[in-house]
């Protein structure tokens, strides 16, 4: 698996690249964390940023789940897993 990972304002962000399908929804709500690179497939922008966790959260609420949030405990948040 084509997987990138970042750890942003404590939650560990992962983005499954085989997975991203380019709607561009995480951009849309945090511009200054995701970009698109030269293969039109989103990826962190190469800065870090702050960004609340709210914010971070709702924004990665990707329609293919190319997008997963760890907590600090190892738990995924984000797909809610059953």
């Amino acid at each position: 698996k084509n997987i990138v990972e970042r750890t942003i304002a404590g939650l560990t962000v992962r983005i499954d690249r085989d997975a991203c399908i380019a709607t561009a929804n995480c951009m849309k709500l945090a511009p200054d964390v995701f970009e698109f690179d030269k293969e039109e497939i989103c990826a962190f922008r190469s800065h870090e940023t702050k960004i609340d966790r709210e914010r971070l959260i709702e924004a990665v609420a990707c329609p293919v789940d190319a997008l997963i949030v760890i907590d600090e405990r190892g738990r995924q948040i984000v797909p809610e897993s059953d």
